[in-house]
């Protein structure tokens, strides 16, 4: 197996987007290579821990409403065009995504890393729910067969603080100042919301030369 390594923030909606044109082309190539390890990456490193109202937040990021629409209308347009749906309406909180991040990697210890990664997209995105909150988190947990109780109790606690923060940092000292990033075979970086066929492409070119 090859590892791709995924570098994301579950409030990103490009990198929702690239997990799913991603899937669609691992999805065509069933018996592709890659073995996938999601990764932390704070869009927001400095967002309190509770958040903070989302509506506020997009106009001072992009300075004012139109702009802010106007950023978002790409992304509507892109998230359509993958076959997802946002209901920006229904978000009302920008949330610190730190424990999010905790969750993930509890979850890749279990195997069970992309499922809970991707009910935290489906979640925010979709649901429009505050994926800051512990029992938001605890309940997607639950979901994806882990351990609700434990999780709850884990978020109570500062474990894994230090080292998601460290990972974080990590990624930021190799470069990465954008997510969606890809690292293949912890050699080469993809950046973005690729395409499917550019995945097509890629594990065509792992395929032929596997075999050459």
């Amino acid at each position: 197996m090859i590892k791709l390594d995924i570098i994301s923030d579950p409030i990103c909606p490009w990198c929702y987007i690239g997990k799913t044109n991603l899937e669609r082309a691992l999805e065509r190539a069933p018996d592709h290579p890659f073995e996938v390890e999601w990764h932390p990456f704070q869009l927001n490193p400095d967002m309190p821990r509770e958040g903070a109202d989302r509506r506020a937040y997009l106009e001072a990021k992009f300075g004012g409403k139109d702009n802010a629409v106007r950023a978002y209308a790409q992304v509507l347009a892109a998230a359509e065009a993958a076959g997802l749906t946002f209901d920006f309406e229904a978000m009302e909180r920008t949330p610190n995504t730190l424990d999010a991040h905790r969750l993930i990697h509890w979850a890749g210890i279990e195997g069970r890393q992309t499922a809970v990664v991707g009910a935290l997209f489906r979640a925010y995105f979709s649901e429009g729910r505050d994926i800051g909150k512990a029992e938001v988190l605890a309940d997607i947990a639950d979901s994806a067969g882990m351990d609700a109780a434990l999780v709850a109790r884990l978020l109570a606690s500062d474990a894994d603080l230090d080292d998601i923060r460290a990972r974080d940092a990590q990624s930021r000292d190799m470069g990465v100042t954008a997510v969606p990033t890809f690292i293949v075979d912890h050699r080469h970086a993809v950046p973005g919301a690729q395409p499917p066929e550019v995945w097509d492409r890629v594990i065509a070119e792992i395929t032929q030369a596997r075999s050459a």
